[in-house]
């Protein structure tokens, strides 16, 4: 079995993900539903030889010295899958995510107007939020290539690996890759306020010299854009803080206040039409958000976001309850995207957002006559 026909298959197959694991047939994540390839189990010795194909000499060494790789591979124009290969007990593995041959646009990802908004600022922090597999970086390119598609800016782009390339429009693209074009993130960013960039994306503020020297850009007239692993805007705000000394705390509380544009936060759900469906959190810097941050009132952020609809803003309750409302996911669907809340009134409101739905559904049906 040859790596490149499970590539192509994948891709065929409009799979997110091609897992591989020592013991097991190859399985694909189809619109989140793991499914598995009619094959045979591949032993830890298949994977390698597969992996060893697709690898450089320096890429083999890496693996083999630290036991797991970050990397992306290309096959002409087509295909292009980041590759994240890694050993367990049963001996090798790795996970290869499916990379869209062209960036699609913001209105072809469904995201929100306030996105557009968004990416004709000069400068500030954008965060773009979520899980493994919420589609961080689809947004984050889409972002870019909207800026690319309508404004003269320099783009420097600094990830691991980098998935998404970026032709040059009407703006000039650099983009870097930590490990081959760069040491770290760190060194990448530092360097990037030599290279009079306009906007800066970085793949993901891993630690704090990273956290800090995106703040610095932002602060001085650069507008950032960086990823991180959480599940809501006030929570995004505990994370960039909580990685700092006590010492440095309140600095970090007034940088942040200052260079802070907007966090969104985003999901991957289930639709009715058998693809998926983003649902989003948006917090936006406005004054009031600002002063809570500035003030360490992070807990009351998400009060404001509640009354910040008319300025682009929403809670993940909110958006997944429009999304049932406008039939485009399930209540089943609804259910478990909001299975981490327990209260009462989520319970309430839940329910009044099923009835709504079905009473939209029910309206929907009678004007068409069926």
């Amino acid at each position: 079995m040859e790596i490149t026909d499970l590539l192509v298959f994948t891709q065929k197959n409009k799979a997110s993900d091609l897992h591989l694991s020592s013991g097991n047939p190859p399985i694909l994540r189809i619109n989140g539903d793991m499914v598995t390839y009619k094959g045979d189990a591949l032993s830890g010795d298949d994977i390698k030889q597969m992996l060893y194909s697709i690898m450089t000499e320096q890429q083999r060494a890496e693996y083999e010295r630290e036991l797991d790789i970050d990397f992306a591979i290309s096959f002409g124009k087509d295909l292009r899958f980041r590759v994240n290969a890694f050993n367990t007990l049963n001996g090798a593995a790795a996970v290869l995510r499916n990379i869209p041959n062209r960036v699609l646009s913001l209105e072809e990802l469904n995201a929100p107007e306030i996105l557009k908004k968004l990416c004709g600022l000069h400068k500030g922090l954008i965060l773009v939020t979520g899980p493994t597999g919420s589609g961080k970086s689809t947004t984050l390119a889409a972002m870019i290539n909207h800026i690319n598609s309508n404004d003269s800016k320099h783009i420097i782009t600094i990830e691991d690996p980098v998935e998404f390339i970026h032709v040059s429009k009407k703006s000039l693209i650099n983009q870097r890759e930590v490990g081959k074009n760069t040491r770290s993130f760190a060194k990448a960013l530092r360097s990037a306020l030599r290279e009079d960039p306009d906007v800066i994306l970085v793949g993901e503020l891993r630690d704090m010299e990273t956290i800090q020297l995106a703040l610095t850009a932002a602060e001085t007239g650069h507008l950032v854009m960086g990823t991180l692993h959480t599940n809501s805007a006030p929570k995004t705000i505990d994370r960039i803080i909580d990685v700092f000394p006590a010492a440095d705390k309140e600095m970090v509380r007034a940088m942040l206040s200052i260079s802070l544009e907007a966090v969104v936060t985003q999901t991957l759900l289930k639709s009715k039409d058998g693809g998926r469906m983003p649902a989003h959190e948006i917090m936006l810097g406005t004054p009031a958000v600002r002063n809570l941050i500035r003030e360490s009132r992070i807990a009351q952020l998400y009060s404001l976001i509640q009354m910040g609809s008319k300025l682009g803003m929403t809670t993940m309750k909110d958006c997944i309850f429009g999304l049932l409302n406008q039939n485009l996911i399930s209540e089943e669907t609804a259910r478990s995207a909001l299975s981490t809340s327990t209260s009462d009134e989520s319970e309430n409101l839940m329910e009044k957002a099923i009835k709504a739905g079905e009473h939209a559904q029910a309206k929907t049906t009678h004007k068409s006559g069926f």
